[in-house]
């Protein structure tokens, strides 16, 4: 049967489009490329009910009006992105691609990649003219996991085509899932908004590590120079420090395989990668001030997810303080209402049930994650010593980052 949308890769990327175009009544395929994105069963069974339907004969794929690849493009050993699974993804569409079909990218790449790399791969496979006989465009994926606020159907979406034809065919596309399409001169202009978006986080969350740093050792409460300097109505945005910067999102340091790096960006990499040493350095401080060794000490981490309120823990930094601590000989456990389980160093992690409990017996009690279940004002009161690294606790309850 076939299907007006086909999402190939139902990751980080993928999975939240083909949600978003069946609650706009599309009807939609999928078809697995790379890990796929964890999905509740609810969800799946509301997906399924609504125009969803996954696929594993690729030949589908040529029966579609619009085929969105957001194949993974990982980092490589080499710091380089890992074209792999989307050249993979690309051949599979080719070879089953058909006349008036439109083509859009969202996986992270390069500028330049769907001209030079994605676009070869399609006409070799297919024997199609892309802006002749099928439409190819870029849009850069703007997903945020877990907003409420920002969903897919009011967050506007950029669309950069080989062609205006192409750049129309792909809007008028998005428009069925958006309130606002906004149409870029080309696919390597879409593609350098997916690079401006991500680096602009990375490189103002650095600035606000450093300024957790510098703060801490002038005796300065930084959360209160935020809380008053966010009051500032033009010029300014608030950005808050954390132990580190997790996510799918990562920075893109390499502006391409034959331009330079970008200085700024490389440079907020090392802030932000340095952020969970740092805390390692916090935490063993406070042990010190208290009379105990690292070497021993009863920790409790809270929240080792990337994001609050949500399950996926690519990129958490919580993973690297936790294998520092049990280098460093401390008894390491952890609390996360969305995580069962958890293994550091191919040994697992002892979960706490009894979350009060857990913190009044640690040593020390570090929360990494804020997720909305959390009693900050009760846990301060029971844990032992606390160190936020999130700047949620009441002022003066813990030690803050």
């Amino acid at each position: 049967m076939p299907a007006d949308l086909a999402v190939i890769g139902l990751g980080q990327l993928g999975l939240p489009l083909a949600q978003a175009a069946v609650s706009a009544g599309i009807s939609t395929l999928g078809y697995q490329c790379g890990d796929p994105a964890p999905l509740a069963a609810a969800d799946q069974r509301r997906m399924l009910s609504t125009g969803f339907r996954p696929a594993t004969n690729p030949a589908e794929l040529g029966r579609v009006r619009t085929a969105v690849i957001c194949a993974p493009t990982p980092r490589g050993a080499d710091g380089a992105l890992d074209l792999g699974q989307l050249a993979d993804a690309a051949r599979t569409l080719a070879a089953h691609l058909r006349p008036h079909t439109t083509v859009i990218l969202e996986s992270p790449v390069y500028p330049g990649t769907t001209e030079e790399f994605l676009r070869p791969l399609l006409e070799e496979g297919s024997g199609l003219r892309a802006g002749r006989d099928f439409h190819l465009a870029y849009s850069p994926s703007r997903v945020d996991p877990g907003n409420r606020d920002h969903t897919p159907a009011n967050t506007p979406k950029v669309i950069g085509g080989l062609t205006p034809a192409c750049t129309e065919s792909a809007a008028a596309f998005y428009g069925r899932l958006t309130d606002k399409v906004v149409r870029a001169r080309g696919p390597r202009e879409a593609e350098t908004v997916q690079l401006l978006e991500t680096n602009y986080r990375h490189v103002n969350i650095a600035l606000v590590n450093e300024m957790a740093v510098l703060c801490h050792d002038l005796g300065v409460d930084l959360w209160d120079v935020i809380r008053c300097a966010e009051t500032k109505p033009f010029g300014f945005q608030a950005f808050r420090p954390g132990p580190g910067v997790g996510g799918h999102a990562v920075p893109r340091d390499l502006a391409g395989p034959r331009t330079r790096s970008l200085r700024m960006v490389e440079l907020a990499q090392q802030v932000n990668n340095h952020m969970p040493q740092y805390v390692i350095q916090r935490a063993a401080t406070l042990l010190n001030e208290h009379g105990k060794s690292a070497r021993g000490a009863r920790v409790l981490l809270l929240g080792i997810t990337y994001k609050p309120d949500h399950a996926d823990q690519q990129g958490s930094p919580a993973k690297e303080i936790a294998t520092r601590l049990m280098e460093l000989g401390a008894a390491v456990s952890y609390h996360d209402p969305l995580v069962p389980s958890w293994s550091i160093l191919d040994r697992p992690v002892p979960r706490v049930d009894s979350l009060y409990e857990a913190a009044a017996d640690a040593d020390l009690t570090i929360l990494l994650q804020q997720h909305r279940t959390y009693d900050l004002q009760g846990l301060s009161v029971k844990a032992q010593l606390l160190l936020d690294t999130r700047g949620a606790t009441p002022t003066g309850a813990a030690h803050r980052l």
